[in-house]
C-alpha cells in the first residue's frame, strides 16, 4: 500500500465541519468573532496597539509600538539624533526592562561582543558537518546543539537563564551566517569563506561584516539593517512565535528548547516567512506588468491576485493587513522612509521602490473593492523588509532568519517574564467532537 491511499482517508478523518466552532463558541486560532485576540496573559515586556473598542465596536486608529511601554518611534528618533546604532539598547530596554546609562550601553555592548563567537569546534562539528538547505532549520538546530555545550543548561533561575539568553543574542549572527555559508558551497558548489567576528562591531555591523566576502559595508547600510533589528525585536505577547515561548516556557522547559520553540514558529509563511512570500509576489507583478507606473495596469493585476487568478492563488495580498494594526503600521512607515534614503545610494532600485509605493497606495482599495469589504487595510513591515534585504543585497534565504536575530531579544524577554511571573503551565481546552464507537477485534475488520 502507498502512502498516497492514506491522503482521502485521513483528510476525511481529520475534517470538522466549521459549524461545530460556532456552535461550542470556540475561539478558532485563539480570536474572538470581531478579530481581536482573546486575552490570556499578562505582559510588561510589550504593546501592539492598533483599535479601540467603544461601545462594543473597534475603532481603527494609527499604529503604536510599544518596548517596555516607550514608544519605538521615539527610540528610533533618539538613535538616529545621536547618529548611534540603536538594537544594542532596545536589547538592554526589554531585558532590564529600564534604558541604559551611557556607560551601562557601553558596559552591555562589550558583553555582547564578547560572547558573539561561536563555542569551540561548534561552527566545525555543527554547522559544517551537517548543512541544511534551510537556514531557519539549520538555526533552530543550532540552538538546541548549543545546550550540549552549556555547563548549566537546565538552571532556570533568572540570573541563569539570563546569562544564556544574551549569549543565544549575540551569537545568532555568527550562526546564520555561517549555515548560509555552509549551505551555498555544499549545496551551490560556491567557494567556502568564513570570516572571524569582530567584537567591537555592533550587532547590524557585525551581520554585514560576516556575510560579505570582502566584509565591506556602508554606514547607511549598517544604519538600515540596525533599523530592521530594532523594529522586529518586540511585538507584544500574543503573536505566534512569543505565543510559543511562553508555552513551552510555562511547561518549565530549558532555554534552548524554548527558544527553538519560537524559531518553529517564526519559520512559518504565516509568519517570519511572509516577507519571502512578498519578494515573490512581487516578482510576479514586476514581470507580468510591462510599465509599474501604470495604475490601471498594476490595479488590475492584484484584482486577479485578490481573485485567486494570480500569483500562488490563495487571494491574498502580501504584506497588507495585520491582526492588530487597522490604519497603519508603524515599523513599515519608518522602515519605508528609510527604504527612501537608502535609495540615495541604490539608485538602481528607484523605480522598483515606487512600483512598492504604488501598490501601498492601490492595493487597499482593489481588496475593498473585490471582497466588498468596508475596513481599513494597511501595509505591514513585511511589505517593505523584503525590498530593503534586497537592496542590501541580502538573499531571500537569510530574509527571516534576520527577523529571528532581532526577535530573539523579544523571546527572551518574555521567557523570563514567563518564568518570573507566570507560575502555571498554559493548557487551553479541545472540544472533541468524535463519535464514540465500540473496539472490533482485528478478525472481524
Amino acid at each position: 500500500m502507498d502512502i498516497k491511499d492514506y491522503i482521502e482517508p485521513l483528510e476525511l478523518r481529520d475534517s470538522i465541519d466549521f459549524a461545530l466552532y460556532n456552535k461550542y463558541n470556540v475561539k478558532r486560532g485563539l480570536r474572538n468573532a470581531d478579530g481581536t485576540g482573546v486575552l490570556v496573559g499578562l505582559t510588561r515586556v510589550g504593546e501592539v496597539h492598533g483599535y479601540i473598542v467603544s461601545e462594543e465596536e473597534k475603532i481603527p486608529v494609527d499604529g503604536k509600538l510599544f518596548y517596555r511601554g516607550i514608544d519605538v518611534e521615539d527610540i528610533v528618533a533618539g538613535c538616529m539624533s545621536d547618529q548611534r546604532y540603536g538594537f544594542e539598547e532596545v536589547v538592554y530596554l526589554l531585558l532590564f526592562g529600564d534604558l541604559p546609562s551611557q556607560s551601562q550601553l557601553e558596559k552591555f555592548c562589550a558583553l555582547m561582543g564578547s560572547v558573539r563567537g561561536l563555542p569551540r569546534g561548534f561552527a566545525e562539528d555543527s554547522i559544517m558537518r551537517l548543512p541544511s538547505r534551510d537556514i531557519m532549520n539549520k538555526l533552530a538546530r543550532s540552538v538546541l546543539t548549543l545546550y550540549s555545550y552549556d555547563e548549566n543548561p537546565e538552571d532556570h533561575t533568572p540570573e541563569n537563564v539570563l546569562r544564556q539568553c544574551v549569549e543565544l543574542i549575540s551569537r545568532f549572527p555568527a550562526i546564520i551566517a555561517y549555515a548560509y555559508r555552509s549551505k551555498m558551497h555544499y549545496f551551490n558548489k560556491t567557494s567556502l569563506i568564513l570570516h572571524q567576528h569582530d567584537p567591537s562591531l555592533f550587532t547590524a555591523e557585525s551581520i554585514l561584516s560576516l556575510m560579505r566576502r570582502d566584509q565591506k559595508f556602508t554606514r547607511l547600510e549598517a544604519e538600515i539593517l540596525d533599523l530592521m533589528l530594532i523594529l522586529h525585536a518586540e511585538h507584544g505577547g500574543g503573536n505566534n512565535s512569543t505565543f510559543a515561548v511562553h508555552l513551552v516556557s510555562s511547561a518549565d522547559t530549558d532555554t534552548y528548547s524554548a527558544i527553538s520553540a519560537g524559531l518553529a514558529s517564526l519559520k512559518g509563511t504565516k509568519h517570519g516567512g511572509a516577507n519571502a512570500k512578498v519578494m515573490g509576489m512581487m516578482e510576479e507583478i514586476k514581470t507580468h506588468v510591462s510599465h509599474w507606473d501604470d495604475e490601471d495596469a498594476v490595479a488590475a493585476y492584484l484584482e486577479k491576485i485578490v481573485r485567486g487568478e494570480a500569483y500562488d492563488r490563495t487571494g491574498l495580498i502580501y504584506g497588507l493587513g495585520h491582526a492588530v494594526y487597522t490604519k497603519s503600521d508603524p515599523r513599515a512607515i519608518l522602515l519605508r522612509e528609510k527604504a527612501a534614503n537608502l535609495i540615495l545610494e541604490k539608485e538602481n532600485y528607484a523605480q522598483e521602490f515606487q512600483l512598492y509605493r504604488l501598490i501601498e497606495h492601490l492595493a487597499p482599495e482593489v481588496i475593498q473593492r473585490v471582497k466588498s469589504r468596508n475596513k481599513e487595510i494597511c501595509v505591514n513591515v513585511d511589505f517593505y523588509s523584503g525590498l530593503v534585504y534586497k537592496m542590501l543585497d541580502i538573499p531571500a534565504d537569510l530574509c527571516t532568519p534576520l527577523f529571528a536575530v532581532s526577535r530573539v531579544a523579544g523571546w527572551c524577554a518574555h521567557r523570563l517574564e514567563e518564568l518570573i511571573s507566570g507560575r502555571r503551565i498554559i493548557r487551553p481546552a479541545y472540544k472533541c467532537v468524535q463519535e464514540h464507537g465500540g473496539y472490533t477485534p482485528l478478525c472481524r475488520r
